[in-house]
């Protein structure tokens, strides 16, 4: 079934997976190996997710009723490391 709340669900999961990959993965190996090649591959990718991510997070705001905080900390979530599986979890699954 076509919802925002569906895809939200799943940009958040690909964001969050993607930040970590390049944040754990391809930033080490850049520093690490000299070789900057993975953080090219995975930051355009990642970049989209996450303007995605913000905006789908607006687009649900009045279905899933969040106030003011609650809002912020969606939003804190998709530059905190593992904060999008956090949203996910505790905000998004009860509401299905």
């Amino acid at each position: 079934m076509f919802s925002f709340l569906n895809i939200f669900r799943i940009i958040a999961f690909l964001e969050g997976v993607s930040y970590l990959l390049l944040l754990f993965i391809a930033t080490p190996i850049k520093y690490i190996a000299d070789n900057p090649e993975y953080v090219k591959m995975l930051g355009m990718p990642h970049g989209i997710l996450f303007i995605l991510y913000v905006i789908l997070a607006f687009l649900i705001k009045g279905e899933m009723k969040w106030n003011t905080k609650t809002f912020g900390i969606v939003l804190l979530a998709s530059i905190v490391p593992f904060g999008t599986f956090y949203v996910e979890r505790k905000l998004l699954k009860p509401a299905l």
